[in-house]
């Protein structure tokens, strides 16, 4: 499952570990995606979408309903 978040666009970040010695190996900060489905009912059906944690938090004060007009006109497929 790719790290990318339907709703906020969030992607990896990428940076380094850093050791006591100071040197650096490449790493990703992923971020927190979960899978959530939820019921629309201008659809009339579940929809399952892929979300960062902050776009669970958009989607609880705009309404379901909202997101998924933008995802729509986006052409974001779900």
């Amino acid at each position: 499952m790719a790290a990318v978040c339907q709703v906020t666009g969030a992607v990896p970040g990428f940076g380094h570990n850093i050791s006591h010695s100071h040197r650096r190996t490449k790493r990703r900060f992923d971020p927190n995606i979960q899978k959530k489905t939820y019921y629309v009912p201008s659809l009339g059906r579940k929809v399952t979408l892929t979300l960062s944690v902050k776009g669970i938090k958009v989607i609880d004060a705009r309404g379901i309903e909202s997101v998924v007009a933008d995802l729509q006109k986006r052409g974001v497929k779900f």
